[in-house]
């Protein structure tokens, strides 16, 4: 049990339901990285999450889930060709620990997924680098103002 003395519900808005964020691309950064058992013992997981920090969905976070250690050697090699994207978009190639991964700009493809159970729920597809003014060819010079193109 917990003490809940001095809490008025009628002083605080009520949680809104979250619904997955449309798929898109979204800029975002590696907030958490955590390295989990899978369900049935036989592997671990390296769990992601990624918040979106610009546009209408700033704050919302999305997870993905690499299965690193896994029976299924299949698995083992999806995950690491993620994980492999992720440091590449980040321009981390050589992580030492997850959290160098952290805090990085990145953009990720979100798609929307209904899983077994009916739910919808947000996926990430790939990931880049993400584009910088630098980035971008430079436009030609021109002296002409646009009005008198």
């Amino acid at each position: 049990m917990a003490n809940l003395a001095g809490f008025n519900a009628s002083n605080v808005e009520p949680m809104a339901e979250f619904e997955p964020i449309p798929a898109a691309k979204y800029l975002a950064v590696i907030t958490k990285s955590e390295e989990r058992p899978t369900k049935n013992g036989q592997g671990k997981f390296l769990e992601l999450t990624f918040q979106v920090v610009e546009g209408e969905f700033k704050g919302r976070l999305v997870w993905a889930r690499l299965n690193l250690e896994h029976p299924n050697q299949l698995t083992v090699k999806i995950a690491k060709s993620e994980l492999s994207a992720i440091c590449r978009a980040v321009g981390i190639l050589t992580p030492a620990d997850s959290c160098e991964l952290h805090n990085v700009p990145v953009l990720i493809s979100v798609a929307q997924k209904k899983g077994a159970d009916g739910v919808v729920r947000n996926v990430i597809k790939g990931y880049a680098k993400r584009e910088t003014a630098a980035d971008r060819p430079a436009q030609a010079a021109n002296s002409t103002p646009p009005w008198r193109r």
